[in-house]
């Protein structure tokens, strides 16, 4: 049953965050990480399909820091103020806001915690991943990983790319597979933002394949014994 909390990062700030709930026990947990289009619709979508298939999900506000309620259409009006708003906000806010979430998911029986993120949140996962030691972290279009290519993995991560993205050069892609040779790159003939069933750049094949790629390097570093 779709639900919301409140959580408190490190610094004493209190944020908003979706729930989702499995039917029964949890198979492990997953932080979803919101575009720049904020906690969505399409985002609690997701977080929703993961707990359809036994995670429990939660999906925090990040963008609560700078702006609360923040929910975005995908036009070019919507991306321009999703941008803003990120450069609003320290990024390691931003990961101590996520820090929140993935402890309120040990907290409430999450034996092991996955992140996955999409767009901005493809770049929080991996940053999540050198910084914060989840359990396996996935990775869709990160336009930023670059930047943060030399920080150290602390768990397994996969990562996904659109060949057809014209805001991440492959160039890009090439540095992640170069940089991490022991961690799987998906390329798709699809474009940014692929996975979002809400924008132009949809591609259902490509939307499929990766989620079961995701929910396959989920169930191995989650739920297998590792």
């Amino acid at each position: 049953m779709p639900q919301h909390t409140q959580l408190q990062a490190a610094d004493g700030h209190k944020f908003d965050a979706y729930i989702a709930q499995p039917t029964g026990e949890p198979k492990a947990g997953i932080v979803v990480i919101q575009e720049i289009f904020g906690v969505n619709a399409h985002i609690r979508s997701v977080a929703d399909r993961f707990a359809q298939a036994g995670y429990l999900t939660i999906a925090p506000a990040l963008f609560d820091r700078a702006e609360r309620d923040v929910e975005l259409d995908y036009s070019p009006e919507g991306g321009q103020k999703g941008m803003q708003i990120v450069q609003r906000i320290p990024l390691d806010r931003t990961i101590s806001d996520i820090a929140a979430a993935i402890e309120y998911l040990r907290e409430h029986g999450a034996r092991k915690v996955g992140v996955v993120g999409y767009c901005w949140g493809g770049t929080l996962a991996w940053v999540s991943n050198t910084r914060l030691h989840p359990d396996a972290t996935v990775s869709y279009y990160g336009g930023g990983i670059q930047h943060h290519i030399h920080e150290k993995a602390t768990c397994p991560a996969i990562f996904h790319f659109g060949l057809l993205d014209k805001h991440i050069p492959q160039t890009v892609v090439e540095q992640v597979r170069h940089e991490y040779p022991g961690f799987a790159v998906f390329t798709y003939e699809a474009d940014h933002g692929f996975n979002c069933d809400a924008r132009a750049s949809y591609n259902e094949a490509a939307a499929k394949l990766a989620r079961q790629r995701t929910l396959a390097h989920f169930d191995e570093y989650l739920v297998g014994a590792h």
